[in-house]
Order: C-alpha cells, then structure tokens, then sequence
C-alpha cells in the first residue's frame, strides 16, 4: 500500500533525486499490516503442515522483513498445464521448474484431466511443494437472449488431497469433453485442409501424445512445423482464434451444470480468465448463482481493477495464475509470475479449507460404510509415500497421511474424524495394495 503525501511541502530537486536513488538500492521497505501479519501466519500454517521446521523459518522470515522478499514470499501457482494436456513440461518438470521460481504451492489444472496430479505429486516429495490437485474444465455459456451467441468459458475446479468425492461423475463429464476434443481437432484439420492447408492428422496427434485429447495449440504447434505459419500467435489469428476460418467446437457441457457438479463434489470453482469473454458480467452473474466461488483478476502485469470491481459486486474470491504451458518465447507468463496478495490467498483458504475438510471426511466415511477396493482406490488416488517411506500398514495409516497434509490439528481433532480413525484401524491393508491407482481408464 502506498502511502501519498497530501501536505503542500515541496522538495528541492536534488533532495528528490538523493530518494529516489535510496529507494532503488532497497532503502525503502515495506512493513506488513496487521492484516497482512495474520493472514501470512495463516496461509503459512497450511503450506508447511508436514514440514513444521520450514514453518519456523517462514515465521521468522516473514515478520521480521518486508512483504514479498526473500524468504518470506509464499508464491501460489494456481494455473498450470503439462504434457497431459497442451503444455510442453511433463508434471514432473513443471514440478522442477516451480521449485527453481520460488513455488510453495502449484495447483496442476491441464485442460479436462486430472491424469497428470500422480506425478506432479511423487516430483512434489523431492522438491518440498505443495500440489492442489485440480483441472481446468472446457464448457460453454449460452445467453437466454436469443440474439446473443454462445461463447466458451473455461472453469478451474480445485480439489483436497483426496480428490473429488465422486470422482467417477467428474471423470465421466471430463472423458465426453476429451472425446468431444478430438472430434473438434479432427474438424479443425479438416477445415484447414480445405482452405489448402495439408496438415496432416496424424502430425497433429503426434504433438499431443498418446493418450491426450488434442486442442487448438497441439494444431498451432502442428501448423508451424510444417511451415504453414510462422508462430503459435499466427496460427491463432489466421486460422483458429474463436470463430476463425479453421475453429470448431467441441461437446462441452453447459457452464452452469459444470459449477454446480464441483461444488457438489467437493471442490472449489473459480471463473478463468474473464478478460477473454465477450459478455463478462452475465456470465459471473449466472455463475455466482449457480455456485462459483472466485475468479481470476491477477495476471503476471498486475491486478485488472475492472475485474476486481466485477468480483466485489458478485462477493467472489480475487484470485489468478500463469497460465502456464512452457512454450517460452515472447508474451508468456513465467511460473509464479503472478503476484497474489497473501490476504487474498488468505480469503481463498478461509474458503476452500471447510470444503477440502468436509470432502476429505465424506470419501473416509464412504470406505467405512463400505470398505471395498474401490472406495479405497478413492482414498489413495492422491494420496502418496515419500519413496524409501514405510509402507501403510492399514487404513489409519492412510487416514493420518492424508489428514496430516492436508489439515490442521485443530480441524483433525474433532469427534467426527476420532470415529473414523477408530474403525479404520481395525481394517488391515492387503500387501498388494497399490501406492497410486490410475487416474483414467484408457
């Protein structure tokens, strides 16, 4: 916050000159709030759950310095993609390359699949970062007005270290997406080729790689190898921008539905992107009824005030990320680019944690109910070892694990989670229990 001098005193040009050369050298700092002195203990408290030494160090760090330098900054990248989806890292180096930027906490949300959070969090162990395992959903919004036309609109779901209480629904609606994707790519070659483009199918699903469903940017990437264009940021304006001679639509679900079955999953939704709507307001007022909870506002140049305003009106959480897909070159955000106030990432744990807490204990109490494999395949499905870690003996061990990174002591201790632990150490674990299950059946 700065602070504006109102008095009529005026300076003389070389005292002006002697500050401003004092404040580029660091001679200015700037003191947290009290405010901000909280809401850093708090979102610090949740960062180094599992590691209580780095939070004595983040402690000492950040009261005693000012905010956002050194060792005190706790960077949350809430917006990444990997090779899963249409990025250019694999989860692991994406993992790697958050560590070397500073990265506490990394939310992997590909494009319609949460196949790649298995290894963003077995590189997660060797790096000491927090992963929030999430996924950016495709849907579309369609006006009521009959004048006005559909737009896509993209949803970033945030999940618990458990994942989604009913994550055969959300797999469901995320494998028609990826199937309504590859017809929608297929399109989009065949559009190309008949504005005498002979981009090749087979090149395109190259680039993406088995398994993943292709987008508009596996088809950009497709174009400037073979020479048709000269960048990605061509291949979009010429060909495959919203609307372009070459785009297509996919099968994405209503936008609306998709909130409410995150919600209803125990997750946590946030608007992407706003600043790419063409009719912002009645999208984030359908939405905000329908259940979102936050939006981006904060990009890697700074807030965007008429988004922010936007937010304020409708009570959602101020929110944002990088969009990070390891392309390089000019006019993409880095990893842990994006400057998110520690109040505001604050605002979204006061959120997200009762959520997180309450879908944690939904998917424990299921296996209770049932202790079946694949009430425990819920369980386990994020939940990992460190390697060379003692195996899990039975079901408790499990509980502990997942509660231990996940929530406090205080929000552990309560008679509810007591019940569950009790029966759960009467089940015994098969030996053949997997560490990981897979995340997608192909």
């Amino acid at each position: 916050m700065n602070n504006s001098n109102c008095s009529g005193n005026k300076e003389s040009p070389k005292k002006a000159k002697d500050k401003k050369k004092k404040k580029k050298r660091g001679g200015s700092k700037k003191k947290m709030s009290v405010e901000q002195t909280l809401a850093f203990k708090s979102v610090s408290e949740w960062v180094f759950l599992d590691q209580p030494s780095l939070l004595a160090s983040a402690f000492d760090f950040g009261l005693q310095k000012s905010l956002g330098r050194g060792q005190d900054k706790l960077v949350f990248e809430l917006h990444t993609h990997s090779k899963f989806s249409d990025g250019f890292l694999s989860p692991s180096k994406l993992v790697e390359r958050a560590y070397g930027n500073g990265v506490k906490v990394l939310a992997l949300t590909d494009h319609d699949t949460m196949s790649g959070i298995a290894e963003a969090l077995d590189a997660s162990h060797r790096y000491g970062i927090k992963i929030i395992p999430g996924v950016e959903i495709s849907t579309i919004f369609s006006p009521s007005g009959e004048s006005e036309a559909e737009e896509p609109v993209h949803i970033l779901a945030y999940y618990s270290s458990c994942g989604p209480t009913s994550f055969e629904e959300l797999e469901k609606l995320l494998a028609n997406i990826r199937d309504g994707r590859i017809l929608r790519a297929k399109n989009m070659v065949s559009k190309l080729n008949k504005l005498k483009i002979p981009l090749k199918w087979e090149h395109v699903a190259r680039i993406a790689g088995k398994g993943v469903a292709p987008g508009r940017l596996h088809i950009a990437r497709a174009l400037v190898e073979a020479g048709h264009v000269e960048n990605l940021r061509q291949a979009f304006s010429r060909y495959l921008f919203d609307g372009g001679p070459a785009y297509a639509t996919g099968s994405e679900p209503q936008v609306e539905k998709t909130v409410k079955l995150i919600c209803d999953t125990g997750g946590v939704a946030v608007l992407a992107h706003p600043w790419a709507l063409k009719n912002p307001v009645a999208i984030i007022r359908r939405l905000k009824e329908a259940g979102l909870h936050g939006m981006e506002v904060y990009r890697s140049d700074g807030k965007l005030a008429a988004y922010c305003d936007l937010a304020d009106t409708y009570g959602l959480l101020k929110l944002g990320g990088s969009d990070y897909h390891g392309r390089g070159g000019h006019g993409e955000s880095e990893l842990g680019s994006v400057n998110l106030p520690v109040v505001a990432v604050h605002e979204f744990l006061k959120v997200a944690r009762p959520i997180w807490c309450d879908s944690i204990k939904d998917i424990l109490e299921s296996y209770v109910k049932e202790p079946s494999d694949s009430n425990l395949a819920r369980i386990i499905r994020f939940v990992r070892t460190p390697k060379g870690g003692d195996p899990f003996s039975c079901c408790k061990d499990i509980v502990e694990r997942c509660l231990t990174l996940w929530l406090t002591s205080e929000e552990r201790q309560n008679a509810e989670f007591d019940a569950i632990r009790l029966k759960l150490s009467h089940i015994s674990l098969n030996q053949e229990t997997p560490r990981s299950v897979p995340l997608e059946s192909k």
